[in-house]
């Protein structure tokens, strides 16, 4: 527990230490457009070619599938008499990038679904990956790359990593478009962090940079920034977002503090401020211990062997230290106090609790 305060409190004197301006960021950093985003895309296929890690008679759907599959190719065989463990049903994801055209290559996962135990070296058969709307996008089919494995039999066995899940690196064709949307006119900027102040920044800095005497961008809230295509860009899109995303402002975060009560690790901002306020903090610890007495009778005697439980309590309480915080004080002067006085992780978070339940602490606590 000291190693973590330590590093909570070094982190805290750089931050402060450092410049007193903040670098400012790309716009690539901060915001993203709207409507361009990846695509999620899902498939129900069959892995193929496993050693008898397959799929067991519990899961009937996959014996199923592979009957269908073997009736469109003009065998039929009944489900219900085969049993097949080299076969195993999957669930094939995968996301579908923005401006994605026929023909691109992208990676795809298939995580087993039955009760196969392994899908290493299995063959994933041609699998159609549909979109939210039902529209077929991309088709995958290859070999399944695992992160781990399964070695022994009976009861010495060993298992590394994950092997009922593997990826098949370009794994999936597209053959359908992805749905993109119309940049022609006008953009719509979304900030990844929700901010009035930042939004409002950044819509002045394209102003300032694209159309100084006729403005282009608008602060619509604290999420979106509405920018106009400049006439001179129209016909040049791409070097417009281009130009656009590496135009750099400085971005303005609420005081946080963050608080992992169980790594004991505390994260402080240096623009959180502390009221004047006196800080008092003592440990008490209370101690219960009981021990059993056995009393045997005499020789010869008529009694019997009794067990007298005896409590001990003993209390002990640490003298209070005392934290005084002037007018003014900052999060460096509070680490340096609390450092002075010894205080452990928990005693920190507890006090930082108690200063934010207490109104002296300017700034949001999240504890994760």
């Amino acid at each position: 527990m000291r190693t973590a305060l330590i590093i909570a409190v070094c982190s805290c004197l750089s931050i402060v230490a450092g410049p007193s301006l903040k670098a400012a960021s790309r716009l690539k950093e901060l915001v993203s457009i709207e409507g361009v985003r990846d695509n999620q895309l899902v498939g129900y296929g069959l892995v193929v070619g496993l050693n008898g890690t397959g799929d067991r008679r519990q899961t009937m759907f996959s014996a199923q599938s592979l009957t269908n599959m073997l009736q469109r190719m003009g065998v039929t065989v009944n489900p219900a008499s085969i049993t097949v463990k080299n076969t195993a049903a999957v669930m094939v994801t995968g996301s579908l990038p923005p401006f994605a055209q026929p023909g691109l290559k992208i990676d795809v996962t298939a995580s087993s679904i039955g009760d196969a135990n392994n899908l290493q070296g299995g063959l994933l058969v041609l699998t159609s990956l549909k979109g939210a709307d039902g529209q077929v996008y991309a088709i995958a089919q290859g070999s399944i790359v695992t992160g781990g494995f399964v070695a022994g039999r009976g009861g010495a066995v060993q298992t590394l990593n994950h092997p009922t899940a593997g990826r098949i690196p370009e794994g999936a064709s597209v053959e359908r478009a992805a749905p993109s949307p119309d940049l022609s006119s006008r953009l719509k900027l979304q900030l990844r962090d929700m901010d009035f102040t930042t939004a409002s920044r950044i819509a002045t800095a394209l102003n300032q940079k694209f159309a100084p005497y006729s403005p282009i961008a608008r602060a619509d809230n604290g999420r979106t920034i509405s920018v106009s295509i400049p006439t001179e860009w129209a016909n040049r899109m791409a070097d417009f977002v281009s130009s656009l995303e590496n135009v750099r402002v400085e971005s303005d975060r609420p005081s946080r503090v963050v608080i992992n009560e169980r790594t004991g690790t505390i994260v402080l901002g240096k623009l959180v401020h502390v009221a004047p306020v006196a800080i008092m903090h003592g440990n008490l610890s209370v101690e219960v211990q009981t021990t059993l007495q056995v009393s045997q009778p005499g020789p010869l005697s008529q009694g019997t062997t009794q067990v007298v439980p005896q409590d001990k309590v003993a209390a002990t309480e640490e003298r209070a230290r005392n934290v005084m915080l002037k007018e003014g004080a900052t999060v460096e002067d509070l680490v340096r106090a609390l450092n002075a006085v010894r205080t452990t992780p928990r005693d920190i978070i507890a006090i930082l609790q108690s200063l934010r339940a207490a109104g002296a602490l300017d700034c949001e606590v999240e504890v994760i």
